[in-house]
């Protein structure tokens, strides 16, 4: 079965759950919950899609958002990846908790676009 926007999340199994460049990424274990055919999110994922992204969110906003964050692609060129055009990764996690434990958070300190 392939479960798009899933990840394997079977009893015992460590994944990583990640935000986005600016927001925490996450270890977990998996808890096989058979509801979700042994699976969870792969990620925060899009909340708006890239050219919504671009329309919407303003450099300032960009960098506002990455000021903790080590990186050379907060430019207008990469306003696309700005943490604003996720999910929230909180909400995300707090709707999979039947799905899987937290092992570690995980806090951003470089980003770079590959």
């Amino acid at each position: 079965i392939h479960r798009k926007g899933a990840t394997l999340a079977s009893k015992g199994t460590t994944g990583i759950i990640p935000g986005s460049s600016g927001t925490r990424s996450y270890i977990v274990e998996g808890k096989g919950n058979p509801d979700s055919f042994n699976s969870c999110s792969h990620g925060a994922g899009r909340a708006m899609s890239r050219g919504q992204a671009k329309k919407r969110i303003s450099l300032d906003t960009f960098r506002v958002s990455m000021a903790d964050v080590v990186s050379l692609d907060v430019d207008q060129s990469h306003i696309d990846e700005a943490p604003g055009a996720y999910k929230d990764i909180s909400l995300v996690m707090s709707q999979q908790t039947d799905l899987v434990d937290i092992v570690t958070e995980l806090r951003p300190v470089a980003s770079m676009k590959g």
